[in-house]
């Protein structure tokens, strides 16, 4: 039996999940081509038909895409420097990451989605300050290495963390759902098969 054809799937940060989905999504012998997005831009590649697949994380509202049923779940971190007061915490609260200045949405990413990745408020209602600009991962990693900036974040960036950053769990922030989204109405049918048996395979699974 010939195999379905190859399947382009975006991620972003920690190949892990990404891994995990692709391999409980795939059909024997199909071939699956991993791709990181832009964070910047994160659909950009989906929408020019570049991607047929992708991660997100949080809850999407873009007309011409569609998602799927929740996968996994990626729990809520503060990311900071070695140096930082909250670096050697077991755990800390949002309210003590409101003490210290956040990060911008990125670019083009959605800003409805980035206030469900960073909170603009605590909630007691303190505002989060979103001063410091970011692109990548990497560039916030080296902000936080040289500042007190803290970046609310996911326990997956723990995969591609640097040495001089801590990653420290948020104990009352929910953890983020994690999903594929495809273009509505123009996916082939051995993608949306692979989105099934994803969703087959992952159900009632936890980070």
């Amino acid at each position: 039996m010939t195999p379905p054809p190859t399947l382009r799937f975006g991620y972003h940060g920690s190949l892990r999940a990404a891994t995990a989905i692709a391999r409980a999504g795939a059909a024997d012998g199909q071939d699956i081509r991993l791709s990181e997005y832009d964070l910047t831009d994160p659909f950009r590649d989906l929408r020019a038909g570049d991607l047929d697949v992708m991660i997100v994380k949080f809850a999407l509202r873009e007309d011409d895409l569609d998602q799927s049923a929740v996968l996994t779940t990626d729990p809520r971190v503060a990311v900071v420097g070695a140096h930082h007061p909250l670096a050697d915490r077991s755990s800390v609260a949002i309210e003590e990451v409101a003490e210290f200045d956040g990060f911008q949405c990125p670019g083009a990413f959605p800003a409805y989605v980035w206030d469900q990745v960073v909170p603009p408020r605590t909630p007691a209602g303190r505002p989060i300050r979103r001063r410091h600009r970011l692109v990548d991962a990497a560039t916030m990693m080296a902000t936080v290495t040289g500042t007190d900036a803290v970046h609310v974040s996911l326990a997956s960036l723990a995969d591609v963390a640097v040495p001089t950053v801590r990653v420290v769990p948020v104990h009352d922030l929910p953890p983020a759902p994690v999903t594929l989204a495809w273009v509505r109405g123009r996916t082939p049918a051995h993608v949306l098969a692979f989105v099934s048996r994803a969703e087959t395979a992952c159900a009632g699974s936890v980070r």
